[in-house]
């Protein structure tokens, strides 16, 4: 199209970069979704079939883009968490949102089958989506913990609705009618008391969500060999303490860690002394790069706890 008198209707494509350094939050949520659920036969308030299949779709999204260190996940609704220094189709908003939804709903498709062998799907799910910024470290926990605590108000409400209908007999209008203005203590006693159901026995997949993150493999050194040391004119004491893991590199994940090197006199980095030429120019080259794993986890995001363990997740 360059070059042709059409390309003046470029000049209406208009940029929507997003703001730079800052945390990029997409969620996505079912596109009516209560009728999606009725039309399949998922099981009410629950159903573990389904939860699977979005933790399912949220992984493979998260296998696909690695610049997403974090996921949570309640009902048929995902967060996926982007690392701050994400530069992603250079930080495009349109392209991020509709490749990461796009992509997310075609794995809820191709793993139907799996999930429910014996519900053939009747119609294409579908998914919106939305990307918001953030630029704090507290910004980005308080969202999470939002969710997780939605989460938790929902299901422990949709626990007793269905269980008033299910064992109670009571229509969806006496239902509500019942609940209506009841906090939790109330909720909890009247399951307890009416059903017999302990809702703190419950799975902590239906009251705490779906946690994936992107956890660092910690390196085994089992089957390594040590390397002969290098030959250095300064005294040992001094050449133990400067050569000492704490001071060669810190571990900043997902970052590359580079081998240690000394500056010159024009400020240029070189290996150590006392390597063959071959083997500095090697190591100027090689790098090591942390190894990751996703985890599905049903845990507390809300305390303390989760993050001080996780550093690398608001790390740059």
């Amino acid at each position: 199209m360059a070059g042709t008198k059409f390309a003046y209707v470029r000049n209406f494509e208009l940029p929507d970069p997003l703001l730079p350094d800052t945390y990029l939050v997409c969620r996505l949520d079912g596109h009516s979704f209560h009728r999606f659920s009725d039309e399949h036969g998922f099981a009410k308030p629950n159903d573990e079939r389904a939860l699977k299949l979005m933790d399912y779709a949220a992984k493979s999204a998260m296998i696909e883009f690695k610049d997403i260190v974090l996921a949570f996940g309640e009902s048929d609704e995902f967060s996926f968490l982007f690392r701050k220094s994400t530069n992603l189709y250079n930080r495009r908003q349109a392209k991020i949102l509709t490749t990461l939804t796009s992509y997310f709903t075609s794995c809820y498709v191709l793993g139907w089958p799996q999930y429910f062998p014996d519900t053939p799907l009747r119609y294409p799910p579908s998914f919106d989506g939305r990307i918001v910024v953030y630029p704090t470290e507290r910004a980005i926990r308080d969202y999470f913990s939002w969710r997780q605590a939605d989460t938790h108000i929902n299901n422990l409400y949709n626990t007793v609705f269905w269980a008033l209908i299910q064992k109670g007999g009571q229509t969806t209008t006496e239902a509500h009618a019942t609940l209506r203005g009841t906090v939790s203590a109330t909720k909890h006693e009247m399951l307890f008391s009416r059903f017999g159901i302990n809702y703190n026995e419950i799975s902590d997949r239906f009251k705490k969500g779906s946690v994936i993150v992107r956890e660092v493999v910690e390196p085994s050194n089992e089957h390594e060999q040590p390397e002969p040391p290098i030959p250095s004119a300064r005294s040992g004491t001094e050449q133990e303490c400067d050569e000492s893991p704490e001071r060669r590199a810190t571990i900043d994940p997902p970052a590359s860690i580079q081998i240690p090197s000394q500056l010159t006199d024009d400020g240029d980095k070189t290996p150590p002394p006392g390597l063959p030429h071959r083997m500095r120019t090697d190591a100027k080259k090689k790098k090591v790069k942390l190894e990751t794993t996703i985890e599905v986890l049903h845990c507390d995001i809300i305390s303390d706890e989760f993050w001080l363990t996780r550093l690398h997740l608001l790390d740059k």
